[in-house]
């Protein structure tokens, strides 16, 4: 099978060197957490997968787009819009907009339909109609999230997804994402501080002396 995401001999810094020559690769079915201290460049990892900040070194390949940051415009766009789904710990919500409006932006963006049942699920179905303010942070984030799913991508990037979560919710939550990369042959990277939501994914690493160390 395939690998839906490939990253070789990756190297960055800004005022001092985050990683040198790391290196990931996951499959579809598959979901990666990497652990790391604040700092250690977690979210910047991410950020080179989401087509949003080229690495100082390195190849990165998403799906069957090679090298990515030598794509043309046009490729690029569609691996942002159909590709890729990007959790931010920033939930980055319109807030001119109402809840129903915000998904109604990835239905246009992807050509897709909000699902219904997921909202349900989410237990945000009630608030279609709230502005975001009106919102909790936890229900912004599951909307953030809804979001992001109703694209139905099949590279999912979160940066802490769970953050702004009770312990029970994130769990749900966690649930629901692994749950749609089964069923969608996607795959799932996430950033986090919480070993329990890092416990649940197929490979966990961690960041550490600018090295990706394998634990599982």
């Amino acid at each position: 099978m395939d690998y839906l995401v490939e990253m070789y001999g990756v190297s960055h810094k800004f005022d001092i060197a985050l990683y040198q020559d790391i290196e990931l690769r996951l499959k579809p079915h598959e979901s990666m957490a990497i652990l790391g201290v604040s700092g250690s460049g977690k979210s910047t990892i991410l950020n080179h997968l989401s087509t949003l900040l080229p690495p100082q070194k390195g190849t990165i390949h998403l799906a069957s787009y090679k090298n990515i940051y030598n794509l043309h415009e046009r490729d690029l766009l569609f691996l942002r819009q159909k590709v890729l789904g990007v959790i931010f710990q920033a939930h980055y919500l319109f807030r001119g907009f109402n809840v129903k409006q915000n998904l109604q932006i990835a239905e246009y963006i992807a050509n897709t339909q909000i699902d219904e049942t997921m909202l349900e699920d989410f237990k945000i179905a009630h608030t279609l109609k709230q502005q975001i303010g009106e919102l909790s942070g936890g229900q912004q984030q599951r909307l953030s999230i809804a979001r992001v799913l109703t694209k139905r991508p099949k590279i999912i990037l979160a940066d802490e997804p769970t953050g702004n979560l009770d312990k029970e919710t994130a769990m749900s939550i966690m649930q629901y994402l692994l749950h749609y990369i089964q069923k969608n042959q996607a795959s799932l990277i996430l950033a986090t501080h919480d070993t329990e939501v890092a416990n649940l994914c197929s490979h966990i690493v961690m960041l550490e002396n600018k090295k990706l160390r394998l634990i599982r």
